[in-house]
C-alpha cells in the first residue's frame, strides 16, 4: 500500500479538527441579560465571522467596549452575548434604542453593530450605543446541550 493514500485520511481528519478549531468556539454564559433565551450557566457554540456576515435577529458574541486594534483575545472577560438588533446598512432603531436617538446617520455605520439582550434590564446599545463590529467573535449556531450532573454523595464516617 502507498504510505500516501494510507495517510490521506488522517491529514482530512487533521484538516478538519484545524478548521474546527480555528472556526468554532464554545462560550458559557454567565449573567441574566439573555433571558428567557439564555441562561446564567448555558453553553452555546459560536462560529467566528466578520460584522459583515451578521444579520438582524442573530445572536452574537462581541467584546464590550471601543475597537480594539486587532482581533480580540478570547480570554478577555468583557466578552457579552446579545441579540443584534441592526447591522451595518439597516436603519438607526432610535425608538427602541435611547442612545442613538441623536446620532446624524439615518443608516448603522460600516464596522458597527446595535445589539439587545433579550432581558431589557441588560446593558447594550440601550445604554453605550453601538458596539463595534471589530470586536465581534461570532454569531451563536445552537445552544451545547447541557449535561446532567453526578450527585455527590457524601458519606460519614463515624
Amino acid at each position: 500500500m502507498n504510505i500516501v493514500a494510507a495517510l490521506a485520511p488522517i491529514g482530512g481528519v487533521l484538516a478538519a479538527a484545524v478548521w474546527v478549531r480555528r472556526n468554532l468556539v464554545v462560550v458559557r454564559v454567565t449573567g441574566f441579560s439573555m433571558e428567557p433565551t439564555y441562561r446564567s450557566g448555558d453553553r452555546v457554540l459560536v462560529r467566528r465571522c466578520h460584522v459583515s456576515a451578521v444579520r438582524a435577529g442573530q445572536v452574537i458574541v462581541i467584546l464590550a467596549g471601543k475597537r480594539l486594534g486587532g482581533p480580540p483575545p478570547i480570554d478577555d472577560p468583557f466578552w457579552v452575548i446579545k441579540r443584534v438588533a441592526a447591522a451595518p446598512g439597516d436603519p438607526v432603531p432610535r425608538t427602541r434604542v435611547p442612545a442613538l436617538g441623536a446620532v446624524a446617520e439615518d443608516v448603522v455605520p460600516d464596522d458597527c453593530l446595535v445589539v439587545l439582550g433579550d432581558n431589557p434590564a441588560g446593558t447594550d446599545s440601550r445604554q453605550f450605543g453601538y458596539f463595534a463590529g471589530g470586536n465581534l467573535l461570532g454569531a451563536v449556531v445552537r445552544p451545547r446541550a447541557q449535561r446532567r450532573q453526578s450527585a455527590r454523595i457524601c458519606c460519614g464516617h463515624g
